[in-house]
């Protein structure tokens, strides 16, 4: 009788699959282990397997045989609103009711709780950030734990910290998965987890009973992957523009940072190709756009971040380059997992850059802030009660991320917690965990050490990754650069290297000065809009510290350690580039030079010297009062709060009848340059015009 039930069960989930998947769609023997896990022994199950095996057959399975069997719907936590859309057409194929609650649907939240309520939905999405939303958290969740029949929880290694992606939202799952009723199913499904985030998303998971770990080979048969040493970034833009033609379908390049995807989109679009940047800062309505062009066959490619990484699906992506090396070899393995998923033959290419290095050590800096910040953030909440984020921000120097971030892990432990209005200190006992927070750091830097071995590797590059996943099946692949022998030429013409010369050294970057105060000030009687008879006029940057091009230079020239010495005829020539490029609504009547504590001859010289140049007077500098501004802050309330009293206009100022140049090294949060101009603006000055070598980003 039980392997006639068991056959009878295995044949309807069959059915099921085939009405997701097409007539000839079979489960794999892992997936009916899975389903029958969660269906029928209502156990917890953790599935680690390669992108395009078929995961989410498994939930969308389960689903229909545990409705079948009178269970409540299913809870999916889904990272991205990407995912979210191919997961609820996916589903509707299947003959599956989804609904989704994100930031991007709130007008629609009480009527998909009322179709919950009756029964109409059979699967709900979740981002994880509803999760810590207090009226979610305290009303919502609660009754869905209660009612829900399988709970889900994609791209789980976001749960761990030692995962690639680790995601403070998540940790809240542990608490979820702890209160759910006994006998509701748990399921956890990731590509990309070693044995060790594997491990630590399984303990979360358990709940007395051991978690099931099904964990398969990682290979991805369709990928070839190969690296292209090339010596700048003007070699590799060239090298991209002459070899994209050649790449089948369409595809993806990667870069890591938002100035890069703009930069390589703008090459392209001018070498004729049809190409989109894709970042976190493009607007949502663009971003869907980009994405479906991309999945029409529209663009050869989409130029993106990360933003484009996890939930983007489409089967016969042709090629994924990556201008520039992701921090580690999981994380990389994660994105290329995006081709070849519908075609046998898919092209993955590094070209890792000089810089890349420069840009991973910018991203370590955001981890777990220090044992004595936490302190201080957790004394003034419990001191001043409930504090929204933008005040405790004006009392904690943390930059907004990284602030609400620890906050969030703050919350998860039980010292803090989100209520309405903002965050409250809940007098629980907390200990600062260093050990395992250095422990991460250390992981870290053993990932990027990894991915310059990957760069440098002279065996196969998929049996690489796969050992950095732990994949205890790996072997040589046989398809990649290094298996082959045939390695791509990083041989570029003059002619197109020259025009990627001619783009990467193109200077001159709009410098976007602030219209608001920071919020969280009021106390100082600093609020609101700045009045634009205060405001400085948008400004000019020779670059980015994040261009491809300039980049590299500026770096070097406002590094920490960079000798105070005048800027180098090339980089004063390429200032004075664009101060000729520049069409001021008037002419600058003068030069002033912004105070420093690290670079004071350098600014002075370069505000003389583009003073002299353009036949302008020489204004002097401004000066520090007092014992300056202090260390570097990390936010904007905490940097407005020490310059605001902290810099001094020369009396030259007085009588200007037009515009002043105020020259400066750089401009990172912009708060030195806003106040800077509202003192010169109170002195007299009718205008203000900031001219800077970089900006951040």
């Amino acid at each position: 009788m039980v392997d006639e039930a068991e056959t009878a069960l295995r044949q309807r989930a069959e059915a099921c699959l085939r009405e997701l998947a097409g007539e000839n769609a079979r489960l794999r023997e892992d997936q009916w282990t899975a389903i029958h896990a969660l269906v029928v022994e209502r156990r917890r199950a953790l599935v680690v397997q390669r992108t395009g095996w078929g995961k989410s057959a498994v939930y969308f399975v389960a689903t229909a045989l545990l409705r079948e069997r009178g269970a409540g719907p299913t809870v999916i936590v889904s990272p991205l609103l990407a995912l979210m859309r191919n997961q609820i057409a996916a589903a509707e194929r299947a003959g599956i009711q989804a609904a989704t609650i994100n930031s991007a649907n709130t007008d629609d939240w009480e009527q998909v709780f009322a179709d919950v309520q009756e029964g109409a939905v059979d699967v709900l999405l979740v981002s994880p950030e509803r999760l810590n939303n207090p009226d979610f958290r305290d009303q919502v969740l609660p009754k869905l734990a209660a009612g829900a029949g399988l709970v889900v929880v994609d791209e789980a290694h976001c749960i761990s910290d030692w995962g690639h992606d680790f995601r403070p939202d998540y940790r809240r799952l542990r608490t979820l998965f702890a209160e759910l009723p006994p006998g509701v199913p748990v399921l956890a499904t990731t590509a990309t987890a070693n044995a060790r985030v594997t491990r630590d998303v399984a303990d979360q998971l358990s709940s007395g009973d051991e978690t099931l770990v099904l964990r398969g080979p990682l290979d991805r048969e369709s990928l070839r992957l190969s690296v292209v040493a090339l010596r700048g970034a003007e070699q590799r833009l060239a090298w991209l523009a002459e070899q994209l033609a050649e790449l089948p379908g369409s595809g993806i390049i990667y870069t890591l940072t938002v100035a890069a995807a703009h930069e390589i989109a703008a090459f392209l679009r001018d070498r004729g190709y049809v190409v989109a940047a894709y970042t976190g800062q493009t607007e949502q309505a663009e971003r869907l756009q980009a994405e479906q062009d991309l999945l029409d066959n529209k663009v050869k490619a989409l130029v993106a971040t990360s933003a484009l990484g996890m939930g983007f699906d489409k089967p016969d992506l042709g090629f994924i380059v990556h201008v520039g090396a992701p921090q580690s070899p999981v994380a990389y393995y994660q994105q290329i997992g995006r081709a070849g998923r519908g075609v046998e033959r898919a092209e993955v290419i590094l070209l890792p850059g000089a810089e890349d290095r420069d840009i991973w050590a910018y991203f370590a800096g955001l981890a777990f802030p220090a044992e004595q910040v936490v302190r201080l953030a957790l004394r003034v909440l419990e001191e001043e009660g409930t504090l929204s984020t933008a005040a405790l921000e004006s009392r904690v120097d943390l930059g907004r991320s990284r602030l609400e971030m620890m906050l969030k892990v703050l919350d998860v432990d039980g010292a803090a917690r989100r209520v309405r209005g903002g965050w409250t200190a809940t007098g629980r006992e907390w200990v600062y965990d260093r050990e395992r927070y250095e422990r991460v750091a250390a992981e870290r830097s053993r990932e990027q050490r990894a991915m310059l071995d990957y760069e440098a590797a002279g065996t196969c590059r998929m049996e690489f990754l796969r050992r950095q996943l732990d994949d205890p099946e790996a072997t040589a692949c046989g398809r990649c650069d290094n298996c082959t022998g045939r390695h791509r030429s990083p041989e570029v013409s003059d002619a197109g290297a020259a025009q990627a010369r001619d783009r990467l050294q193109r200077p001159g970057v709009e410098v976007t000065a602030r219209r608001m105060w920071p919020t969280g000030m009021k106390a100082e009687g600093i609020s609101g809009r700045i009045p634009a008879s205060l405001q400085a006029e948008p400004g000019r940057a020779l670059g980015r510290l994040t261009d491809l091009g300039w980049g590299n230079r500026l770096r070097r020239i406002v590094a920490d350690d960079a000798p105070d010495a005048p800027v180098s005829p090339e980089a004063f020539d390429a200032v004075v580039e664009v101060l000729t490029a520049w069409d001021w609504a008037e002419r600058p009547v003068g030069v002033i030079a912004m105070p420093s504590t690290t670079r004071p001859g350098m600014i002075a010289d370069l505000a003389r010297r583009v003073a002299t140049i353009g036949r302008l007077p020489y204004l002097g500098e401004m000066t520090y009062t007092g014992e300056g501004p202090g260390p570097r802050r990390h936010n904007s309330a905490q940097r407005v709060r020490t310059l605001w009293s902290a810099m001094a206009v020369p009396e030259t100022v007085a009588g200007l009848t037009g515009p002043v140049l105020l020259v400066d090294d750089r401009v990172d949060t912009g708060w030195t340059i806003t106040i800077a101009a509202k003192l010169l603006r109170e002195a007299g000055a009718p205008a203000v015009l900031p001219l800077v070598l970089a900006v951040t980003s």
